[in-house]
């Protein structure tokens, strides 16, 4: 996916978790005021595609992203509607961007079934792919797989084609297998904020154009989109209380075993070991003072926002082609506004 040369990313505007759809809509006008190129719902508290379908209304040329819709919540064919529906609402600006979640959560909160999830994404996704083929082209619906079934289709419930293309489907994966997933059949991946340049490079990049060509497909046009750890201030106190912050939200990840091959990849396993005692003991206030200064360093940017973004430019580059800040406590407007015009300036 080509970026400008001098901009090496397009800038996303990632959605707080806690905020409701009306004010995600008014955010994503916000940014599209600031010069921002996209704005992403995640689903978390609330349900993303609603947010982007008021977005969609109060804006005009921000591109629209879920980052992420739970796909193994739904049914490919609900996905693939709301999808359409919202391509069509946001004029052809949408990035449908679906994640697996985990195990406990897909079982125990959605109560949907769970087994095999990089199959299952990709039979999910090729299954979208072939209802939106029937209601663009007319054909027969006729999708068989493992895990999901599409054999009826009558112009009752068919929506006319659309006129400003389909949607493109970003994956998101941490794991290698997902990871070839989105090679195989995304349009790009989500990757999580818990991640590492080494981590990028090494691991979640192969395993991208793998995927790429096992299925014949040009990796060079997959897009990745990463929210990057930062922790930035541009005074010691602020400073100081986004580090610990950050330090906070990488132990949260790392006490979790689905991230542990991002911090083996670094010969880092005993920390999860610690982190994951101290989560299970409810320590959770303990567990920042547990994260080392140069695990720290790894997974963010810390300083000015001068410094953070120079240090963005040279950890992504050529790695990343949208890119969003992951931060677990207020940056103030202007310190914000400093970050996103050293990040604009070629």
């Amino acid at each position: 996916m080509p970026v400008d040369d001098a901009v090496p990313f397009r800038l996303d505007v990632g959605g707080d978790p806690g905020m409701d759809p009306v004010a995600l809509a008014a955010r994503a006008a916000e940014a599209e005021a600031q010069g921002f190129d996209g704005v992403g719902a995640a689903e978390t508290r609330h349900d993303p595609f609603l947010a982007l379908a008021l977005a969609a209304r109060e804006t005009s040329r921000i591109e629209l992203l879920s980052t992420i819709a739970v796909a193994f919540a739904r049914s490919p064919m609900t996905v693939a509607q709301t999808a359409f529906d919202l391509q069509s609402i946001a004029d052809g600006r949408f990035l449908l961007g679906l994640g697996s979640q985990v195990k406990p959560h897909v079982e125990r909160r959605f109560s949907m079934p769970w087994s095999r999830p990089a199959a299952r994404m990709s039979e999910f996704v090729r299954a979208v792919r072939a209802i939106w083929a029937t209601w663009q082209t007319g054909e027969p619906l006729r999708f068989s797989g493992e895990f999901y079934t599409h054999t009826l289709m009558t112009p009752f419930f068919s929506p006319p084609p659309l006129r400003v293309g389909l949607p493109p489907i970003w994956i998101a994966a941490v794991g290698e297998r997902m990871t070839e997933v989105a090679g195989e059949v995304g349009d790009g991946l989500h990757a999580h904020s818990f991640t590492t340049r080494r981590y990028l490079a090494e691991v979640s990049a192969p395993a991208l154009r793998r995927g790429a060509e096992r299925a014949g497909r040009d990796a060079a046009q997959l897009g990745v989109a990463l929210p990057a750890l930062i922790a930035v201030g541009d005074d010691q106190a602020s400073l100081d209380a986004a580090i610990r912050a950050t330090k906070g939200q990488i132990a949260f990840y790392g006490s979790t075993p689905t991230y542990l091959p991002v911090l083996e990849a670094h010969g880092w396993g005993d920390l999860h070991e610690r982190l994951h005692v101290a989560s299970r003991r409810g320590d959770w206030a303990a567990m920042p003072d547990l994260v080392p200064d140069d695990v720290l360093s790894a997974f963010a940017a810390v300083g000015s926002a001068t410094a953070v973004a120079a240090e963005l430019r040279s950890r992504f580059t050529g790695l990343v082609t949208r890119l969003s800040f992951s931060a677990s406590y207020p940056i103030e407007p202007e310190v914000l506004g400093r970050l996103v015009g050293a990040l604009r300036r070629p």
